[in-house]
């Protein structure tokens, strides 16, 4: 488990403001949003649509600069997108359909120069089969389902063995079964390998089923509501039954007030 001891965390987000421009206006995202994730922590981001949950892992990702505040990973600054940063999106179509399995993850580890030939080729087909994908090594994507396709994008982004693999509701898209069957395998491969992982979800089931850490967000604009240790579904249904009742009441409980005050 996470050693909550230390007190370095690896990844840290300080008074965190984003905004970005829409043809008419100046859309504020986040504001002063503050958390940390620690080594090997599955750490969760929860809130409503709009609340800025995918926005914040863009600039986690490196793709977008606060407007105020300060993101960081080992204690440098971010700036930049970077190998030690891997995303998994929602989408299907984040592989290259031209290329086979195997070929899309020695793609991402050539590309980066993390590895090459028959090192990449050795370390592709590790993560392939840590997902359970060994038989499909050499299909091409338009072959796959959309939860094999998804196995294949989080596979990709393991084999890089970034510090933070960020996923970005990877599983939303999935039918209900494919969806729970996915969750677990995500915390089998976590299980196996410990890898830190900063997840966006709106489901607050999902959440307690991946998270250790749950971080809940506003509505628009995202800001910091609560932070909450997860349980164990399966080991403990009657406490996390509980505590997906507290974590929707909290969630909800403001849009309660302003209808009420409608």
């Amino acid at each position: 488990m996470p050693d909550k001891t230390d007190p370095t965390p690896l990844l840290d987000v300080r008074s965190v403001t984003l905004q970005y421009k829409t043809r008419d206006h100046l859309v504020t995202a986040t504001y002063r949003v503050d958390f940390s994730v620690r080594q090997s922590d599955r750490f969760i981001l929860l809130g409503p649509s709009g609340c800025g949950k995918s926005t914040l892992l863009k600039a986690v990702g490196g793709y977008m600069a606060p407007t105020e505040g300060e993101i960081s990973l080992k204690g440098t600054k971010i700036v930049r997108p970077g190998p030690d940063r891997m995303m998994v999106f929602q989408e299907f179509d984040q592989l290259l359909p031209w290329k086979t399995v195997r070929q899309n993850v020695v793609f991402a580890l050539e590309t980066s120069g993390k590895l090459k030939g028959k090192a990449a080729d050795e370390k592709a087909m590790q993560y392939i089969e840590k997902v359970h994908l060994t038989r499909f090594a050499d299909a091409y994507p338009h072959t796959l389902s959309g939860g094999m396709k998804q196995r294949v994008a989080i596979a990709r982004g393991m084999a890089m063995e970034p510090d933070i693999l960020l996923m970005d509701e990877p599983f939303a898209a999935l039918d209900a079964l494919t969806r729970r069957r996915m969750q677990e395998e995500l915390l089998g491969l976590w299980e196996d390998t410990r890898f830190t992982v900063l997840f966006v979800t709106h489901s607050i089931p999902e959440a307690i089923i991946i998270g250790n850490r749950i971080l809940l967000m506003t509505p628009h604009p995202g800001q910091v509501k609560a932070e909450l240790n997860s349980i164990d579904p399966v080991a403990h249904p009657a406490e996390a039954a509980l505590l997906e009742q507290r974590i929707h009441d909290m969630l909800f409980a403001d849009r309660v007030e302003e209808e009420d005050h409608v």
